[in-house]
């Protein structure tokens, strides 16, 4: 497939554009479509893909790629799928009209074009460790704010959470994870001594056991407890030889987080009053992930700060940066 340029598209007699009343042509100078196609569109350096592509002329041409890079903007600033991104050009003039397909008897796009444009993009980034797509956005994120009047001083800061896509564990579970990561790794290197009384953790059938059938009766152990006694039990015997492992690690870090020691230097539970770091392991499935309350809303996953640049007038931008 060979490259062709289509910064030169020339407008046809019968343009659709033509054939709009004045009152619908005037809403469409007014809508998102007239800056998008004066300020977005129109920037697409179509020149930085040109090694996706064959180097023979009579090869079969490219789709316009500056119609693919913008519909691949507009998919992501509408949040909609390939498919639907289809529709929309298909369906929806003002799309067409930002995109420059308008005097186009069919569209330029099939179901197949993001998804071939994208392996071509992946494929070159592979080889030449260069990201076109990002190459192409960084310029055109200059244009913006050269068309919005943004100084890049002026910045107003904010904070996110990103949801982690972990299962939510209360203290008795994350701990009896931990604890049945370490001791399921023993008993696979065969370590029998070390998990001497501790080989349920290692069976099928005990976290539900453990963890959602436990008696209730105050006579019986406690279970919470039970599992930091076997767990501050079980980490000096294999600290020397384990200690270096993501296992040891996370059990180690989760009763320093959610236990404190008591008169007689026994570790329990921490109490409400005790408090919590944000940074505590939430999952040993991600270690990252951090606890946050935002907006009375709890969030177990990844903090990020956004800045947002501002005119000289203090006006809140639409260009957002993630730090």
């Amino acid at each position: 497939m060979s490259f062709r340029s289509n910064d030169s598209q020339q407008i046809s007699l019968f343009d659709q554009q033509n054939f709009l009343s004045p009152r619908k042509q005037e809403m469409l100078k007014k809508s998102w479509a007239q800056v998008f196609s004066d300020h977005v569109f129109t920037k697409i350096n179509e020149q930085i893909f040109v090694p996706l592509f064959s180097e023979k002329k009579n090869s079969r041409p490219n789709a316009p790629v500056n119609v693919i890079v913008g519909a691949l903007i507009l998919k992501d600033f509408t949040g909609q799928t390939d498919d639907e991104m289809l529709e929309s050009i298909e369906f929806d003039f003002r799309y067409q009209y930002a995109l420059h397909t308008t005097s186009f008897e069919e569209q330029p796009l099939s179901d197949r074009t993001f998804s071939r444009f994208r392996e071509r993009c992946a494929a070159y980034e592979l080889t030449t460790g260069e990201d076109l797509l990002h190459t192409c956005f960084i310029q055109l994120s200059e244009e913006m704010r050269k068309f919005m009047d943004i100084s890049p001083k002026i910045r107003r800061m904010d904070s996110m959470m990103i949801e982690s896509n972990i299962r939510k564990m209360e203290r008795l579970e994350l701990l009896y994870s931990c604890l049945a990561n370490l001791v399921k790794k023993l008993s696979r290197d065969g370590q029998k001594d070390m998990i001497k009384g501790l080989e349920h953790y290692a069976e099928p059938d005990d976290r539900n056991k453990v963890i959602y059938y436990h008696n209730a009766d105050p006579v019986q152990s406690d279970p919470l407890q039970t599992v930091i006694d076997d767990a501050t039990a079980l980490l000096p015997k294999c600290m020397a030889e384990y200690s270096d492992t993501a296992d040891y690690q996370f059990l180690e870090r989760a009763i320093n987080e959610q236990t404190k020691k008591d008169d007689d230097g026994k570790n329990i539970p921490k109490d409400k009053g005790d408090g919590l770091n944000s940074t505590a392991l939430q999952n040993p499935s991600d270690p990252d992930a951090t606890y946050r309350i935002k907006a009375n809303q709890e969030y177990r996953g990844d903090a990020a700060n956004l800045t947002e640049a501002v005119d000289a007038k203090a006006r809140l931008s639409q260009t957002i940066s993630m730090m």
